[in-house]
């Protein structure tokens, strides 16, 4: 089994499939990762408001896996997006996961109504210039936010990481982002479990014809349409079942109906919209 690698507009490689910690408890952590490690996981995404970033930090120490082996990511959470804070919250981070390093590094939400994102992602470039990370994107930025962060700065994020599962695929984000190279990361690709996502029929014909999970075929759309992604689970066998999604494809055909279940007016929602949190 090897996970894609896919190149990102800074020349970095970025394993395609990872494990997402959000929501795993902070007890819970070290154990996680550590089993998502052993089963050949090598993208960790986690973030300073996730409080889990020292359990992330003790399952890459014990492992003993190479740390060039290995794709952490973490983000800057939204009351320290003013002055030097973003250089202050990434070095408590690091020392939280100790690492030098990480591989990506996010402004976690635009915070719209504090004006204050542009500075967060003019202290991320510097950050990357320092070498405290290798490379730099966002999460949870609309087009207008996207727009005014690269018109200002002419650097573009690496990626833009947002919520995305078939009843809402944001497709004016993803246009935004193919046309000017940046990669998009899908957050609660499963939807969160707050619809039966696996009860729709184009999600559970699909299940069917492949002998896999309606789980596995969400997870398939997602990386046959190109996105990054790293659903979350605590329970070993659900981590190796997110990882056993290689050895098919859907076809044209059932990658078609899953996006039919976008009913396009952003009603899919199931988490707070962007312009909202501040």
């Amino acid at each position: 089994m090897t996970v894609p690698q896919i190149t990102l507009n800074d020349g970095n490689s970025i394993p395609q499939l990872g494990y997402g910690t959000f929501k795993v408890p902070p007890a819970d952590t070290q154990r996680a990762v550590s089993e998502a490690l052993e089963l050949g996981y090598r993208h960790i995404d986690t973030a300073a408001i996730y409080g889990n970033e020292e359990g992330v930090g003790q399952a890459i120490a014990d492992s003993g896996i190479s740390r060039d082996e290995l794709f952490i990511t973490t983000k800057l959470w939204n009351d320290r997006h003013d002055a030097d804070e973003p250089r202050k919250a990434l070095q408590e981070s690091l020392a939280k996961l100790g690492l030098d390093q990480v591989d990506l590094y996010l402004v976690h939400w635009p915070t719209p109504a504090n004006d204050n994102y542009l500075n967060a992602w003019q202290q991320l470039i510097k950050l990357r210039e320092a070498g405290l990370t290798r490379s730099i994107g966002v999460s949870n930025f609309l087009v207008p936010h996207l727009e005014k962060i690269v018109t200002a700065t002419g650097v573009t994020p690496v990626v833009d990481q947002i919520e995305l599962h078939p009843a809402h695929q944001q497709q004016d984000v993803t246009a935004w982002a193919a046309d000017h190279d940046v990669r998009i990361e899908s957050w609660g690709p499963l939807g969160q479990g707050k619809y039966d996502l696996f009860g729709t029929e184009p999600v559970a014909a699909a299940a069917q014809a492949h002998g896999k999970t309606p789980a596995q075929v969400v997870i398939r759309w997602h990386l046959q349409h190109g996105f990054i992604l790293f659903p979350k689970s605590v329970h070993r066998e659900r981590l190796a079942q997110n990882l056993d999604v290689f050895d098919f494809e859907l076809t044209d055909a059932e990658v078609a109906a899953i996006d039919t279940l976008d009913p396009g007016d952003g009603s899919g929602r199931v988490s707070a919209h962007p312009d909202e949190v501040n």
